[in-house]
């Protein structure tokens, strides 16, 4: 047979009010921490027992709990009443105002204005602050100047590279044009025309060149003659030729040809 519903009411009896508060706060302490383990909720308890003696219980700090309460508490009744929130923003504002004078102040005395009004301890306090702020001044520009210096020394380095590579480069076009001439030529020739030069030049089009003198051989005299009505052309001029490297690496020998006609050049 179950227990009968229990009235909730002020207990006569002393001794059993005390027992019974003993048990059911005991219960209700231990509640409460199981919520504030199980939840990770805060939680504070205050209990005043009738003969006036305290039992509390806070899953952190009491005192945090109840600041934490009570702000919250203010800014609740802040938000149902406008003019208590107008107040507020208004010793915001106040308080702002406060502190851009405070700074306007301390701006001027830094730059040496208003200093009449300034003791010895004052004055001996401004100076340090100006030295504290030369010295970082100091030590950014000289930050700065170091990484400047670096970046210019990598660039130096990235652009001395370049040249090498550059030059190795020529080398190589200039190998490759001394072994085309000895293809023109024939390995015998020892001309110093057909020697190529070291120093190559650029043109507008992108390509360089090497000026080569190339002639073009005297034809072998027949020994039944020439005919009656041959040309006589006189010697054969020599003729400069430009060696191009196109995009593709390939290398072309363009001959300019020029010959006076008339008192003009025809090319």
């Amino acid at each position: 047979m179950g227990r009968g519903k229990i009235v909730i009411r002020r207990i006569d009896n002393s001794t059993n009010r005390q027992v019974t508060f003993s048990k059911r706060r005991n219960g209700l302490l231990k509640k409460a921490k199981e919520l504030s383990i199980l939840c990770d909720a805060e939680i504070g308890l205050i209990i005043f027992s009738s003969t006036g003696k305290l039992h509390d219980f806070a899953s952190t700090s009491m005192k945090s709990i109840i600041e934490r309460y009570n702000k919250v508490k203010e800014e609740h009744y802040n938000l149902m009443n406008p003019a208590s929130e107008i107040k507020v923003w208004q010793r915001e504002a106040e308080n702002l105002r406060q502190q851009l004078q405070y700074l306007e102040e301390s701006h001027r005395k830094l730059l040496g204005e208003e200093l009449a009004g300034l003791n010895i301890r004052d004055l001996q306090n401004l100076e340090n602050q100006l030295e504290t702020s030369l010295k970082g001044v100091r030590l950014k520009k000289e930050q700065t100047l170091t990484t400047q210096i670096n970046d210019l020394n990598q660039k130096g380095n990235t652009i001395h590279q370049e040249n090498m590579e550059l030059y190795k480069k020529m080398n190589i076009i200039v190998k490759e044009n001394e072994e085309l001439l000895k293809k023109v030529y024939g390995p015998g020739s020892t001309s110093e025309e057909n020697r190529v030069p070291h120093n190559t030049h650029k043109i507008n089009n992108g390509y360089s060149f090497i000026p080569i003198n190339l002639e073009l051989s005297q034809p072998q005299k027949q020994t039944n003659g020439a005919p009656k009505d041959a040309m006589n052309l006189g010697p054969m001029p020599s003729y400069p030729a430009i060696l191009l490297n196109d995009s593709d690496g390939l290398q072309i020998l363009w001959f300019t040809m020029c010959q006076q006609m008339d008192g003009h050049p025809v090319h």
